[in-house]
């Protein structure tokens, strides 16, 4: 919404005839730039943050301590939400607005087309995928292991690496990395060649133990490869697992803002920026869509995932209860060998 007038309809609008002070002290804040964005850093890279306006407020959230009154006052007061999916359950997405208009739906490829189907047609509308990260298989100090990784996942199984790996803590990202290794009990065999199960510190225990792989997102160990020479990087052509990101808005007159940015990003040079750091776009236009077919082989996995690697990787849909009962079930029940 351009224009810098509030009319009688839009004053009803917010209640019918009800009138709320919240909702009247957003727009008018939206009306002179200064929004507020909250999303939790751990993931994003600082080339994705510096896109964001500097007239925007910035706020650190922890979807993990929602409950904590700091985290429900920034998440009630934030113009922008960004999460992604492995937090989307714990939203309450009716508290959003719908943010796919025609102008924005029209900018996403097919990888976020077909995403957005997993969730239902209520849910699709509150969500605007801004951001893919593929997961990477982390090597120190081997690179006779990275024709092997690139090939697939099996490699994991090896007895060099027993009590070697560090696994991220999801279990869900582990069994789905179980199911494209090509092995009888796959996840308990996985499971057994753990070092530990970790997120936060991840590259720290890798480099600085007798750990020789990991399994990291992308935005965190881009810059590895580049300033450690004994670091690299593979992408199984077997695919890895992705990580969605996602915009919500607390408000529909935010989605004018939310055009402008994102046409911002749409910009080449912030395309090559976003992807040389594990971040990328699912728009349609050309350039965005070329660093999903880079061709270059396994001795230059600094360029991302191979073409061939982003089409046999794999998204994790929203669970509904049953479905994580049974996920916990096969997690507490696979046995290491």
């Amino acid at each position: 919404m351009s224009a810098k007038y509030f009319t009688r309809r839009q004053f009803l609008q917010f209640g019918g005839g009800a009138f709320s002070i919240f909702f009247l002290l957003k727009y008018f804040r939206n009306l002179t730039g200064k929004v507020r964005i909250s999303f939790q850093s751990s993931f994003l890279p600082t080339a994705f943050k510096k896109t964001l306006p500097k007239k925007w407020t910035k706020q650190n959230i922890n979807f993990g301590k929602l409950n904590l009154e700091e985290n429900k006052n920034k998440l009630s007061d934030s113009d922008f939400l960004l999460v992604n999916d492995g937090w989307i359950n714990s939203l309450n997405l009716n508290e959003f607005q719908n943010i796919n208009n025609s102008t924005l739906s029209e900018k996403l490829d097919r990888r976020a087309s077909n995403f957005l189907n997993f969730f239902d047609a209520n849910s699709r509308k509150k969500l605007f995928p801004i951001g893919l990260i593929p997961y990477a298989v982390v090597i120190k100090n081997n690179k006779d292991l990275n024709f092997a990784a690139n090939q697939s996942w099996d490699f994991l199984l090896s007895k060099n690496l027993t009590g070697k790996i560090i696994l991220p803590k999801s279990p869900r990202i582990i069994m789905s990395i179980a199911t494209a290794i090509e092995d009888i009990n796959s996840l308990g065999k996985l499971k057994s060649q753990a070092m530990m199960f970790e997120d936060k510190n991840t590259l720290n225990w890798l480099i600085n133990s007798e750990a020789c792989v990991a399994i990291v997102p992308y935005t965190l160990c881009y810059q590895y490869s580049k300033i450690d020479s004994r670091i690299s990087l593979v992408f199984p052509n077997k695919g890895v697992p992705l990580m969605w990101n996602f915009i919500l808005t607390k408000s529909k007159y935010n989605n004018e803002i939310l055009v402008d940015w994102v046409e911002d990003l749409e910009k080449n040079r912030t395309i090559d920026k976003l992807s040389n750091q594990g971040w990328y776009l699912p728009f349609k236009n050309e350039y965005s869509q070329s660093k999903f077919k880079n061709t270059a082989s396994s001795k230059t996995s600094s360029l991302g995932p191979s073409k061939e690697c982003w089409e046999n990787s794999w998204p994790f849909a929203p669970l509904d209860s049953q479905r994580k009962i049974n996920y916990e079930k096969l997690w507490n029940q696979s046995l290491t060998p």
